[in-house]
């Protein structure tokens, strides 16, 4: 079947870039506005500066290419990629198709490039990053490893990116990183006991990155991105654990989220608010008390409007909160009625 393929300027590849750091939840500045472009990637304590060489990835074509082979083509303006010398140099590929990146690494780069060049990625590793939320290897030989990657992966490809690339040294790396691209659900940390030391660290924030957004994504869709105290959308809607993650016997499931809105999600983990086995929408009548007498009560009558009486409720049964992990939810958060 034919590949459909759009037009898009560079600029607008640097806005799926942009778009995908900013769903992140970080901030960029464009420092070169001109390909390649420089950006500022930062939040909070980190940052990164990076160089972007991006061009779309197309069908290779041709009878003498493998069919499920896509490529970027380097276009005649590029004969060299230049270092960024004050941070990190991308050669990435936007796959319009599924929505997803390639990355490329530059170190296997350094010199001057032949006429025509391109870098390939295969059809399947695009297809496996888009369908787990996260990354897929594509193993190009002698060592080297593009990774195809989700918008929501980008920061933990940028963060990550000479460890990622590296996995390719150490056959039994690769092999922990194809699991995933196959079945992230399947990696553990008995798997990641196995990869080298150097990528361990790397590869334990990007399996946490890939259920974090697997979870975020589930939930909010689970809740049509609505918050289930409120109703409130307007994109400031996040998915909260309602036994936190940093408890060992949290889990990603579906049902041990709530789809909150910001105000609702720090009322939600301070226990000024929580919902009961029936789905009730309950305020700490102690916490009001407290409130009252440090005099932070300011603006508690027009919270109290705002609320639901029962939370919104995702329409298949099994994505609701689960009575055990709210019960158990309440009892970590030291809830008091």
């Amino acid at each position: 079947m034919p590949f459909l393929t759009t037009r898009l300027s560079k600029h607008d590849l640097l806005e799926k870039v942009t778009t995908a750091i900013k769903a992140c939840g970080w901030h960029y500045l464009v420092l070169f506005n001109h390909h390649p472009f420089r950006l500022r990637v930062f939040k909070e304590h980190e940052a990164y500066t990076i160089k972007l060489y991006i061009w779309r990835l197309t069908h290779g074509g041709g009878s003498a290419r493998p069919a499920d082979e896509f490529r970027i083509q380097i276009t005649s303006h590029v004969s060299q990629f230049e270092p960024e010398p004050q941070g990190k140099t991308l050669i990435v590929g936007w796959w319009d198709q599924a929505g997803v990146f390639a990355g490329f690494d530059y170190r296997k780069r350094t010199g001057r490039l032949g006429s025509s060049p391109s870098l390939q990625i295969r059809q399947d590793s695009l297809e496996e990053a888009y369908t787990t939320l996260g990354l897929s290897p594509c193993n190009k030989g002698n060592q080297e490893i593009a990774i195809a990657f989700h918008p929501e992966f980008i920061i933990e490809y940028i963060r990550s990116f000479d460890e990622l690339h590296d996995v390719g040294k150490v056959r039994e790396d690769l092999a922990v990183l194809n699991e995933f691209g196959k079945n992230p659900d399947g990696v553990n940390d008995a798997t990641l006991e196995k990869v080298t030391a150097a990528r361990r660290k790397a590869l334990q924030s990007a399996l946490r990155t890939i259920r974090d957004t697997s979870f975020r994504k589930r939930v909010l869709t689970s809740y049509g991105y609505t918050c289930s105290m409120c109703s409130l959308q307007l994109e400031l809607v996040e998915a909260a654990h309602v036994v936190p993650a940093t408890e060992p016997d949290s889990t990603d499931e579906t049902s041990n989220g709530l789809a909150l809105c910001l105000l609702h999600h720090r009322a939600y983990d301070r226990a000024l608010v929580t919902v009961t086995n029936t789905y009730h929408v309950k305020v700490s009548r102690y916490q009001k008390h407290r409130l009252k007498e440090v005099g932070h009560e300011g603006g508690l009558p027009s919270f109290l409007a705002g609320l639901r009486p029962i939370i919104h409720l995702p329409p298949a049964i099994r994505d609701r909160p689960n009575v055990h992990y709210l019960e158990q939810g309440r009892k970590i958060r030291h809830w008091k009625d």
